[in-house]
């Protein structure tokens, strides 16, 4: 497993001059000892490296591109930013195990990182077990801050719950009744086909399941799947897979004309990571949460793209928006916080306001989640690979769960 220390080196004086400006860091972090004021703060981060890829190097990159900016800024109060990096192996044990090393070997302050739910939640219990804050990057599963949440874990991207609702939402007015779900056979696809199921029964008349499909994780079996599914002759499909189960699932479908006259609800296929490798097979018309980076205005989110692709010559994905927006955040709750002490930054993280590329966030104090939206759009092919049209962002604040079902859900 990689050991990876980032440390920041170089930026635009153009850049330096507006970050600089914007900053506006409290001091604190130096603790009253100007001959400390060089020393780095020590963050620990796990991800699955080797096992996805295509999601999580993008990643990297982005909290690399903002770990950059933020210590030629001046880090916090003084202080750099050091990122200390490890793959998890995609399996909680190996999880759980760098988790403990991070901690105890390398001396980090907090955590932060995992991509898959079920190895988040892992993480999240070792967090809670030892007292030590973890902020959770990709995991989606809507336990992770509900009945499985605790006081040292706190998510920055929307969960299953918010992105299936604004599928949801998306979809209501399609006319069809009658759908069937195709999901990976795992925590996040299980919760977001459960979330799928009580979202829309209680904003489509008529609605029922009328086929169910749960392949295992990387494993699945595109031509039995598709020939379940049209043997159920739905009138549309809600899609949780992704990657290379996404990509197969997709080519059958297309080949056999599963999607023909058919709504479908997909999520997370609009991002660039699984939708870019469809290529010209990109399914028309398929309703998705995404990323349609090249197509935003935004002057904050326009020089985050320009910075990416001046320093990696790639297009940004999702993940790379992800990971650049958690950085910042850690800078603002260490700003705030005024110290690493646990308690300090889970004080500092409960309603703390944060200004992203992508807009306002604010971490709901409630369940440590925060307000992050998604896009949602259209399909299309363009120029030989997928595009996101017709798209809008939907703030994450009114697809939150409600704080008495927070209540309810928490144990803590």
């Amino acid at each position: 497993m990689t050991n990876n220390r980032v440390t920041a080196s170089s930026i635009t004086r153009r850049t330096f001059a507006a970050l600089a400006a914007g900053v506006g860091l409290v001091a604190g972090l130096g603790l009253g000892q100007p001959a400390h004021a060089a020393d780095p703060i020590r963050i620990g981060e796990l991800n699955s490296y080797s096992r996805f890829a295509a999601f999580t190097v993008p990643y990297r990159q982005g909290f690399e591109l903002a770990l950059e900016e933020i210590n030629a800024a001046g880090g916090v109060d003084g202080r750099p930013l050091e990122v200390i990096s490890r793959d998890d192996g995609a399996t909680t044990g190996d999880a759980v195990r760098v988790a403990e090393e991070l901690v105890s070997r390398d001396k980090v302050a907090f955590i932060f990182g995992t991509f898959l739910s079920n190895v988040g939640l892992a993480v999240a219990d070792f967090a809670n077990q030892n007292k030590t804050l973890f902020i959770a990057a990709e995991p989606l599963t809507d336990a992770l801050t509900m009945a499985k949440g605790n006081r040292y874990t706190f998510r920055l991207r929307a969960n299953t719950w918010m992105q299936v609702g604004m599928l949801v939402d998306a979809v209501k007015e399609s006319g069809a009744k009658r759908w069937a779900i195709v999901a990976p056979n795992y925590e996040y696809g299980q919760s977001s086909a459960e979330n799928f199921k009580q979202l829309a029964a209680a904003a489509i008349p008529g609605f029922e399941v009328v086929a169910e499909q749960y392949p295992a994780l990387g494993k699945i079996d595109a031509g039995a799947t598709v020939s379940a599914l049209e043997q159920a002759r739905p009138d549309a499909i809600f899609n949780v897979l992704f990657g290379g189960d996404l990509a197969q699932f997709v080519r059958e479908g297309n080949t056999r004309g599963l999607f023909e006259g058919r709504t479908v609800a997909s999520l997370l296929t609009g991002e660039p990571e699984w939708m870019l490798p469809l290529k010209d097979e990109a399914p028309e018309g398929w309703i998705v949460t995404g990323y349609p980076w090249e197509q935003i205005e935004d002057a904050p989110h326009k020089a985050f793209v320009d910075a990416y692709q001046a320093k990696y010559s790639d297009t940004p994905r999702l993940g790379s928006l992800l990971g650049y927006q958690l950085m910042y955040m850690i800078r603002d709750m260490l700003a705030k916080a005024g110290s690493t002490d646990t308690e300090a930054m889970i004080a500092a993280l409960e309603g703390l306001q944060i200004d992203t590329v992508a807009g306002p966030v604010a971490m709901r104090a409630a369940d440590n989640q925060a307000t992050m939206g998604a896009w949602v759009g259209k399909l299309t092919v363009h120029e030989g690979k997928g595009r996101m049209v017709d798209w809008k962002y939907y703030d994450g604040g009114p697809f939150m769960h409600t704080e008495d079902a927070v209540k309810a859900a928490r144990q803590d």
